[in-house]
């Protein structure tokens, strides 16, 4: 068997076989939210732990915590690779301020996005004084990156 339908037959077992972190039910959609009550300033810790818990029933938990890492743009499992992670992104982004989003959405890697949302929102009171100062530093430099 040719080694290119080989891969591609690895990659629709992982897509269809319900145990595979590649898995995506027909009823997930982009615009469920996974948590409830959704994020706010307070409440970092416990919206963590409950988005852990949700993403972890779903199986997408290693999108998060580094176990799934980006593939190249030429392995055959990206484009699904890529899908799921988009999934996660936005099961996270949807329980998240508009203000916070929008200094996000540069980020395509949810990953990368847990990592900045635990620096930054995981510190309570600093991003309170953040979230009041008319257009942060840390906003700033998140807008910047995008350009």
């Amino acid at each position: 068997m040719d080694s290119s339908l080989t891969k591609s037959l690895l990659i629709d077992n992982k897509c269809l076989d319900s145990t595979s972190p590649y898995y995506l039910h027909l009823g997930e959609n982009s615009g469920m939210i996974l948590v409830s009550p959704p994020f706010n300033e307070t409440n970092y810790h416990t919206w963590s732990r409950n988005m852990k818990r949700n993403l972890l029933s779903k199986n997408k938990l290693r999108f998060i915590d580094g176990n799934i890492c980006k593939p190249g743009n030429n392995d055959p499992i990206f484009e699904t690779w890529e899908r799921c992670n988009i999934m996660v992104l936005s099961w996270i982004t949807r329980t998240l301020t508009p203000q916070i989003v929008e200094s996000i959405v540069c980020i395509y890697i949810a990953k990368s996005l847990w990592k900045v949302l635990k620096e930054i929102l995981s510190k309570g009171d600093h991003f309170l004084d953040l979230r009041f100062a008319s257009r942060s530093s840390f906003y700033q430099s998140r807008r910047k990156k995008c350009n």
